[in-house]
């Protein structure tokens, strides 16, 4: 009679312990795949952050915008008053260079005001200019006059310059405010407030007047 053989045993692998093993393997591909993920995404914003900083240089460098010029070529005083208690009475005309230096931008001027002063006193009112769009790499010719209204002002303005039309010589300051804008191909900037005042040295004897001579060179000083 054949001996009965003892039954095969059974490995079995409990379900429990293959479930959290494949959770376990599952959780550390997403980490690293979000690791990764990151990693690439900030890989990408750095290049994309040094792409745009390098652009800007080189159209910087291109397009950068200098400063316009001004020169007072001549002045005219068509009358010049003085009455108490005081008033200065005055109507001027200068006629101004505007030069754009620039070979790849143009300008936008807006607002612009001009008037003249006087021993740090303005002796004109201010008075308003239509807008101007000075293309690149130009010149254009400013016929400003000024005046025409009775300015109140301190008794050591009028007075000074009664002794300069006595002594035959007057130093004046035209100056101009406003906005303007670059323009470079289809980009424009925003406003960009500039003041411009020019130094203006003539000859002036008591009751001339029309086209002054100027004396020297005047000096034009730009800020934006």
């Amino acid at each position: 009679m054949a001996e009965e053989q003892p039954p095969a045993e059974h490995h079995l692998t409990h379900p429990k312990m293959t479930e959290e093993g494949h959770i376990k393997k599952g959780g550390m591909i997403s980490a690293y795949r979000l690791r990764y993920s990151r990693r690439g995404f900030c890989t990408f914003l750095t290049i994309l952050l040094l792409l745009i900083a390098i652009t800007t240089l080189i159209l910087w460098l291109i397009y950068r915008p200098y400063k316009p010029q001004f020169t007072v070529v001549s002045a005219a005083i068509y009358d010049l008053n003085t009455t108490s208690p005081p008033f200065i009475s005055t109507t001027m005309q200068f006629t101004v260079l505007a030069r754009n230096p620039n070979r790849r931008v143009s300008i936008y001027y807006d607002n612009i005001y001009t008037y003249v002063s006087y021993k740090n006193q303005v002796i004109t009112p201010q008075v308003m200019l239509p807008p101007l769009f000075q293309e690149k790499h130009s010149t254009v010719v400013l016929s400003l006059v000024i005046g025409g209204t009775p300015v109140p002002v301190a008794l050591d303005v009028a007075n000074g310059l009664m002794m300069d039309e006595k002594y035959g010589v007057v130093s004046l300051r035209l100056g101009l405010l406003g906005k303007l804008r670059w323009k470079a191909g289809a980009i424009r900037t925003g406003h960009n407030e500039f003041s411009v005042t020019c130094s203006v040295l003539m000859g002036l004897t008591k009751g001339f007047v029309g086209q002054l001579p100027l004396l020297g060179d005047p000096e034009c000083k730009v800020d934006i």
